[in-house]
């Protein structure tokens, strides 16, 4: 229990800085297309265009950001196999904490009382879950499931690139959700995968739970990096860190059997629910930034804010 702790609280640091980052190479990206005035960089409908994202995902901050992402995601799947996803998850998904922190330094973003409050919110709840978490369930499942969870995976990647792309500006909450969905979807996929223990490569490459690993760990970076892009919509990181939490975190109680203490069930739950609420009121109360001045490089950019897997 301890070590999967402490693999998904640094699990939760990756993903936070990495994220910060991705969010100042976006920027960066922005106010360069906006200084040349791009007419490339949107899509008819106001979204950004793959050719927009692209350029933000090879400024050196990105890229940085996205080595820390990686990271992240294999510490984050040694955790999801060493406790139950109601908590791994729930961990993982404090990096609003630590985004919320480092964006004071890197992005001049000043957290208000209701944000630090909302910090404390989240760190409580987190004491209250790790109290009372069990062991988790033993993950195996049939392996029609494992088909439907890439089907599933395919759909949700796909079908919702498509609706982002069509809503264009106006999609950064649903890129937000779709993107915290995938990688919940991750997190399954890891919880399920077969030929990791003990390994067997045959069997590993045979499990579409991989397949669904693959398609939801990029797709969900990819709506990420356009959430980032869209800014600035306070829901947008609320509405991934309900994706991220609520349906892995159910599905892991239902579906493969993970538990509380005997006894401790309510405080499982209260420390769920709180937490998820307190990482949403990270994001809801964060302080919009200044709009640009008239004439500078950034003018007719949107405002940004940080949103964290």
């Amino acid at each position: 229990m301890i070590i999967g702790l402490l693999t998904a609280v640094a699990a939760s640091a990756c993903y936070g800085t990495g994220s910060v980052l991705q969010a100042v190479g976006s920027r960066k990206s922005a106010r360069r297309e906006a200084a040349e005035a791009s007419t490339t960089g949107v899509t008819q409908h106001g979204g950004p265009s793959l050719s927009s994202t692209a350029k933000a995902a090879v400024t050196w901050e990105f890229m940085v950001g996205t080595v820390l992402d990686f990271i992240g995601f294999g510490l984050g799947a040694l955790a999801a196999r060493l406790l139950p996803l109601f908590l791994s998850q729930t961990v993982i998904s404090a990096n609003l904490v630590i985004t919320a922190v480092l964006s004071i330094k890197l992005l001049g973003i000043r957290l208000n009382r209701a944000e630090w409050t909302s910090i404390g919110v989240v760190c409580g709840a987190l004491v209250l879950l790790a109290t009372a978490a069990g062991p988790e369930g033993s993950g195996h499942t049939p392996i029609a499931a494992h088909w439907w969870l890439l089907a599933a995976s395919v759909v949700l990647i796909g079908g919702g690139t498509l609706l982002v792309r069509l809503l264009g500006g106006r999609a950064a909450i649903l890129a937000g959700l779709l993107s915290g969905l995938g990688f919940g979807a991750l997190g399954i996929g890891v919880r399920v995968l077969n030929g990791v223990a003990p390994f067997d490569l045959p069997s590993l490459l045979g499990d579409p739970a991989l397949y669904a690993i693959l398609v939801a760990g990029i797709g969900g970076m990819y709506l990420h990096t356009v959430a980032l892009q869209i800014g600035s919509v306070n829901g947008a990181t609320a509405a991934l860190v309900v994706g991220e939490t609520v349906v892995p975190g159910m599905l892991g109680v239902l579906w493969l059997g993970d538990s509380s203490r005997p006894g401790f069930g309510w405080v499982a739950a209260l420390g769920f629910v709180v937490a998820v609420a307190g990482a949403v009121a990270v994001a809801w109360y964060g302080e919009p930034e200044p709009e640009a001045e008239p004439g500078s490089p950034a003018a007719g950019e949107r405002q940004t804010e940080v949103a964290a897997r």
